[in-house]
């Protein structure tokens, strides 16, 4: 990844020392949290046990206070295996791992953050989706090569797993009718979502393939003449042309070919018969000949 990947701060180095600061319970007793040394050497188990005697002691602290900012940090580093652990399945996507994992321990900040103790289900199990979901999301808007809407790069994936299910089970591709009807979608849905995974990946136009005649630039083999290129260097000569035409002159050129009305429909809305509106028409599409001929 590159600058755009988050930088996650935890501030967490004092944690590998002697001991989390003390503080006071609700009843005003000594509330002295147990030593932590060596976080990333915890055991799974301890480390469970460990949060939640953080979490127990986050809700009595008040937000914002160097106490409360000492355990939240302590709480992120004693689950950083977490997010190790979750960005592991991403390894194959070629970029370095500590980038992914300090996209994910975005949410496992965001996890920490909403976790409710209330709720009796363990951490672990409440804070992966966070992880991964982040990790997924970071993937899913920085890594396509052309930008396409959300819900596009969404069908994306669905579109893939719903070919591999449909090819194992049929023996061959599935139609675009066989994906609508997998995925609940409409036909349309499925054309636009294929149209849209072409901009995942994309190939320079030096790229080098292989033709009839041996080895060639992919340009070369995609490129050919635009005819409407031409068109470009007539309307740059008829701009200043039409400048000079007269306001009911411009006003009638732009009815007939921009509107496309008829010379009768020209007439009835500008107050004039369809035979002069024909010969002003006339007249003014020979100037611009002549004109544009000139300038050739």
């Amino acid at each position: 990844m590159n600058s755009a990947t988050p930088t996650v701060v935890t501030a967490v180095s004092a944690t590998t020392t002697a001991s989390v600061p003390g503080g006071r319970a609700a009843d005003g007793t000594s509330d002295q949290l147990p030593s932590v040394d060596a976080t990333e050497n915890l055991a799974p188990a301890d480390a469970r046990q460990l949060s939640k005697t953080l979490f127990d002691r986050l809700t009595v602290l008040e937000e914002g206070t160097h106490e409360y900012q000492y355990v939240r940090n302590t709480l992120i580093e004693i689950n950083l295996t977490l997010v190790r652990f979750s960005a592991r399945r991403f390894r194959s996507r070629g970029d370095d791992m500590e980038d992914i994992v300090q996209v994910g321990t975005i949410g496992l900040i965001k996890a920490i953050d909403r976790f409710d103790l209330s709720r009796e289900v363990e951490f672990t199990t409440f804070a992966i989706p966070y992880v991964v979901g982040e990790i997924k999301r970071f993937f899913r808007d920085t890594t396509w090569d052309v930008r396409v809407p959300r819900r596009l790069q969404e069908m994306r994936m669905d579109l893939a797993r719903a070919n591999d299910k449909l090819t194992s089970k049929l023996g061959r591709s599935p139609r675009v009718s066989e994906l609508a009807e997998h995925l609940d979608v409409s036909e349309e849905e499925i054309i636009e979502g294929q149209v849209a995974a072409n901009g995942y990946n994309s190939s320079s136009l030096d790229a080098t393939v292989n033709d009839e005649e041996g080895e060639a630039s992919l340009a070369d083999v995609l490129g050919e003449c635009d005819e409407a290129m031409d068109l470009v260097e007539d309307f740059h000569t008829l701009k200043p042309l039409l400048a000079e035409l007269s306001e009911r002159d411009r006003k009638i050129i732009e009815l007939r070919f921009g509107e496309e009305l008829t010379q009768a429909q020209i007439g009835e809305q500008l107050g004039l018969s369809q035979m002069h509106v024909s010969r002003l028409l006339s007249r003014s599409l020979s100037g611009l000949r002549k004109g544009m001929l000139a300038n050739g």
